[in-house]
């Protein structure tokens, strides 16, 4: 009689975070970034109907990489989340916190208890009535959750990108501004800028006229900003955003 095959859990785990990771560096990345309206979220996707980028609720959106039924399901129960919560309490209830703690739990019980991760990394975004209440949260695929400051970069290149946007101060410039910035670096680690056709790109925006604060931006609006003038080349280094990148768990209370 053969001996029953055994894997410790470390080493469970370490496979299914190396086969996660390997899944989503095969997306193409996303890149967030604040700036002194809103929020800009900006995509290299070359198909128009599968999207990476959407609206959620009112004042909130998400980002995702990796395989696109895994973070489509996502979306739609986060659409679902936000509008029971909605409907049952108050439109003011619906947060990207909680939402993001519901997506972690999710997330992390899919890690733990399932034969396979997700593939995918999530980012929630919210603007709030004022730039210091915007919210950026990052979501890995093991449900671990980090709070962004200024910008957050996920997908293949989410390092490399990462690294080029440190002490990067984007929340005071312009959005066409930090338009050219974002698609200057999701460009990183490739030989031109991607084509304009091949963006997808979406803002939160603070001054829309109704409570819907989500606007998608089509390849016109980016080629009419892009060239619009420059307010200065200074992309250097300000002082580096505080509390960005920390990680944290969460609470209680295909690749594309």
């Amino acid at each position: 009689m053969s001996a029953p095959f055994y894997v410790s859990p470390e080493q469970l785990m370490k496979d299914r975070a190396e086969f996660a990771r390997k899944g989503i560096a095969r997306g193409r990345s996303v890149v967030v970034l604040r700036y002194d309206d809103g929020i800009l979220l900006l995509a290299e996707n070359p198909s128009a109907t599968l999207h990476k980028i959407a609206e959620i609720y009112d004042r909130i959106a998400f980002a995702a990489v990796g395989k696109y039924n895994e973070f489509e399901t996502l979306r739609q129960a986060g659409v679902r989340y936000a509008d029971l919560r909605g409907y049952s309490y108050d439109r003011a209830d619906v947060t990207a916190r909680g939402l993001t703690n519901a997506y972690a739990q999710t997330l992390a019980s899919v890690f733990t208890t399932e034969s396979k991760p997700f593939e995918v990394e999530l980012v929630v975004a919210e603007i709030g009535e004022h730039p210091a209440s915007d919210r950026l949260f990052r979501l890995s695929y093991d449900g671990s959750v980090a709070d962004e400051n200024e910008h957050v970069a996920i997908g293949g290149q989410a390092e490399e990108i990462g690294k080029r946007l440190s002490g990067l101060r984007t929340a005071g410039k312009p959005l066409a501004e930090v338009l050219a910035i974002g698609h200057t670096v999701l460009g990183t680690g490739r030989d031109d800028d991607v084509d304009l056709d091949d963006l997808e790109a979406a803002v939160l925006e603070r001054s829309a006229s109704s409570h819907r604060t989500f606007r998608r931006l089509q390849p016109d609006d980016l080629r009419s900003l892009l060239a619009a003038p420059a307010t200065g080349e200074d992309t250097g280094r300000e002082e580096a955003p505080t509390a960005s990148g920390t990680e944290t768990r969460p609470q209680e209370d295909e690749g594309q």
